[in-house]
């Protein structure tokens, strides 16, 4: 599928004349972000027009009609956006309705009485409207103009920037003011709240009205944040959860002698401070295990190792199991010592 140009965008630099004065100079400028959404409306609109035009016709495909259904859809969509602020004040006037004041939903609205009137009579009265076949044709339908570059998204957005500021009527969306001379201008599109900017975060890249900068950088993956629990780091947006409950030092960790009776927790960086803090609590947990089935006084257990000259091998114990096999290894070198002394006797 060849395209046509369509050249309904709106010249940078476009001038309204007035009839007090010389020319004025308009800014173009306006949300890109609501713009390109408007634009995403547009494609699958002209995909329903053109498959339920074509329904039960054995001489057509939505592809043979998909060049006509466009020009005649931008057209529509133009003329239905002119003239959307008059009807709507009539509208209101009449009956106290409050209508929509978003482009998107107006926008939407239009595509959908568009297609609806390009429906054929099988559509109508087949009951093709609630078939999934219809769903799924539409689809196909979309992703074959994608494919073929049938209707580019940078076309798309030029058509809806146009209905935008069409429907806009609040101005909420786009920028109107004018200017009499272009420096004027310049000047101030490089302030206007609707000027387009780059994120400077690497690997980001996003682009995006001034208006939405705050939004933007409240929701960037790519920014560089210091880290959430408070550690010396600071880490990507997205890879933030990550680095919390996997490498951060301060991450909350129970205690390595959790299982054996101490219910401490604290950041991972603190690990071997609790260890030596807590060592004789942790050895008397340790005792309990090995000497389960004895009815000693664990408490003299404790004193003897406290006692011996290795004592201080005991503080580098971090775990249940290396802190056993230190203990079992000084209470062997303590029987040692008893039998050595009991022979000298």
């Amino acid at each position: 599928m060849d395209l046509p140009i369509l050249d309904v965008g709106v010249d940078q630099n476009k001038v309204e004349a007035v009839k007090d004065g010389g020319p004025l100079f308009c800014c173009d400028l306006c949300d890109t972000e609501l713009a390109h959404k408007i634009a995403q409306v547009l494609l699958p609109g002209l995909a329903t027009a053109c498959v339920d035009n074509t329904t039960g016709d054995l001489f057509k495909s939505p592809a043979l009609v998909a060049v006509d259904m466009r020009a005649d859809m931008v057209n529509y969509l133009t003329q239905r956006s002119e003239a959307y602020v008059a009807e709507t004040v009539i509208q209101q006037g009449s009956d106290d309705t409050e209508a929509s004041d978003h482009p998107t939903e107006i926008v939407s609205d239009f595509v959908d009485d568009f297609s609806s009137s390009k429906r054929n009579l099988f559509s109508r009265v087949s009951g093709w409207l609630l078939s999934e076949k219809r769903e799924d044709k539409i689809d196909d339908f979309v992703q074959e103009m994608e494919i073929n570059g049938f209707w580019s998204m940078d076309r798309r957005e030029g058509i809806a920037k146009t209905l935008l500021k069409n429907v806009d009527f609040k101005s909420m969306f786009h920028c109107e003011m004018k200017f009499e001379t272009v420096e004027a201008l310049t000047e101030h599109k490089s302030q206007c709240k609707f000027r387009s900017l780059i994120c400077t975060s690497e690997g980001c890249g996003a682009s995006f009205c001034a208006l939405h900068l705050e939004k933007h950088d409240g929701l960037c993956p790519f920014k560089i944040l210091p880290c959430e629990q408070k550690c010396s780091e600071s880490i990507v947006r997205r890879e933030m959860d990550r680095h919390c409950i996997t490498v951060c030092p301060m991450k909350l960790v129970n205690c390595p002698f959790y299982q054996v009776g101490c219910h401490s927790a604290f950041p991972h960086c603190s690990i071997k401070q609790h260890c030596l803090k807590f060592l004789r609590s942790h050895l008397l947990y340790v005792l309990h295990v090995i000497h389960k089935d004895l009815e000693a006084d664990l408490n003299q257990h404790l004193l003897l190792l406290e006692k011996s000259p290795s004592y201080s091998q005991l503080s580098e114990a971090l775990d249940v199991r290396s802190l056993t096999h230190a203990i079992k290894e000084q209470e062997a070198k303590l029987k040692t010592v008893e039998i050595d002394v009991s022979t000298d006797g």
